[in-house]
């Protein structure tokens, strides 16, 4: 099974890991998830922080 990263740096889309670690976020499983890195990781921090929120 294939892993999709997504570099932070590049901005780009690898597969596999290709990068060094603290340049990527992943792994997905598809190019297309990997692609919304950045907004699939906004929306679970969103996600975590209304859990936050209930939990005091």
């Amino acid at each position: 099974m294939t892993e999709w990263w997504f570099n932070t740096k590049t901005q780009e889309v690898e597969e596999g890991p290709q990068s060094l670690w603290v340049d990527r976020l992943g792994p997905f499983a598809t190019r297309e998830e990997a692609a919304r890195a950045n907004e699939i990781i906004a929306e679970r921090a969103r996600e975590w922080a209304a859990e936050d929120d209930e939990d005091d």
